[in-house]
């Protein structure tokens, strides 16, 4: 029995982890479970399901609405460090769902007390960088998204020093195949249509401007040691190979099956063994075509962007994702151009790395320059909307 603590239970990835949970109740306990307080009436019923120890809400509000709809043994947290407290239960897998830099403090404090982190939060990793990557002892990370699952499925197959690259495959969004000029007019509407997965607002509109996939450059290097060079983008439509590894031999292993997140996730909560059961296969009977093409990278700059943030390291890339998440909210309250949102990131990182260099990541540090990276991103959308509008 691994008792688990999930942050952002009512997100995409917290609601298909109970799910994985569910189909394998001798298996788990849910001792903790926080959320955003976007959507209390599913934090409720989720408490009232699993009967954790404690629920976590960022504000006092949102722990008074909870008020009487929680099981009497449950206990709640509330306050802008709850879920960072909940992180630091003891228990055996933090799962860390978290949206965007707001997971950063958790992940520490998962890793500091010496639990397991299953980590959906990428951002925490790809802004924390070593910070994150020197608080981790040897396997302590196991990723929840597809293509690192896959790449952590595939390294199995060798030993590192015979790793020649990691290929990391991309859907292509819903504007596959589309020139730049010929996204010039794509609405919130469009961007949130993803041919593939079902997921959150941010992530699916990162996925169509693939900022999602130079976020997962970022963790691929910082999780598995491979130089950034070293790792390749590839456009695959379907999704059903969610990464690959080629080895020095020009072997190359791929993880493939059909999309569902459920499989990572199962696999994430039982590291290293599998779950029985929890997705289905392919059906081998019928064809199966599998295409893949390569990046277009004049219309989807945000992945050669992101290497560039890479190399220079420090909090160069978390300067990139905080000027993200400022301007995909733009977008979608139509304040600005899908074009603007790549365009307006590209702006805030050149700033950035045209001052002085970092001279060491700390908390303080990273923090500062998502705050830095946020309010220079909406300086510049003001001024964008000011001088001829969205």
């Amino acid at each position: 029995m691994r008792d688990v603590v999930l942050l952002g239970s009512t997100g995409s990835i917290g609601t298909q982890t109970l799910e994985v949970i569910g189909g394998h109740p001798d298996g788990f306990r849910v001792i903790g479970l926080s959320a955003g307080g976007g959507n209390l009436e599913l934090l409720a019923a989720q408490a009232q399901a699993w009967k954790p120890d404690v629920v976590a809400v960022p504000t006092p509000a949102a722990a008074a609405a909870l008020d009487g709809l929680l099981p009497e043994s449950t206990a709640v947290w509330s306050g802008p460090d709850a879920s960072k407290r909940l992180a630091g239960l003891p228990c055996d897998v933090v799962l860390n769902a978290i949206t965007g830099a707001a997971g950063l403090e958790p992940t520490l404090a998962a890793l500091a007390a010496g639990n397991t982190l299953a980590l959906a939060n990428k951002e925490s990793l790809v802004i924390g960088g070593e910070l994150v990557t020197a608080a981790a002892a040897p396997g302590q990370i196991v990723a929840v998204d597809s293509e690192h699952s896959a790449f952590a499925q595939a390294l199995r197959a060798g030993r590192a020093e015979e790793v020649s690259r990691l290929v990391l495959t991309a859907s292509g969004g819903p504007f596959r195949g589309r020139t730049r000029a010929e996204l010039t007019a794509v609405t919130p509407e469009q961007a949130l249509a993803h041919p593939t997965w079902n997921m959150g607002r941010i992530i699916t509109i990162n996925s169509a401007t693939l900022m999602n996939k130079g976020l997962e450059l970022l963790e691929a290097n910082l999780l598995y040691g491979i130089d950034l060079d070293a790792i390749e983008v590839v456009v695959h439509p379907t999704s059903d190979v969610h990464s690959m590894v080629e080895f020095c031999d020009g072997s190359t292993i791929a993880q493939c099956s059909p999309p569902d997140m459920r499989l990572p996730i199962a696999l994430a909560l039982n590291w290293p063994d599998r779950l029985p059961g929890v997705a289905r296969g392919f059906d081998w009977r019928r064809p199966i075509d599998w295409h893949f093409e390569p990046l277009d990278d004049e219309a989807f700059p945000s992945v050669e962007l992101a290497r560039r943030c890479g190399r220079a390291g420090g909090t160069a890339p978390a300067v990139y994702n905080a000027a993200n998440e400022v301007c995909v909210d733009a977008f979608c309250e139509g304040r600005i151009g899908f074009l603007d949102i790549v365009d307006t990131v590209t702006a805030v990182v050149d700033e950035h790395l045209a001052g002085p260099l970092d001279t060491g990541l700390s908390v303080e540090t990273v923090l500062a320059a998502d705050a830095w990276g946020r309010a220079r991103a909406a300086e510049l959308i003001a001024a964008r909307t000011t001088v001829g509008g969205a």
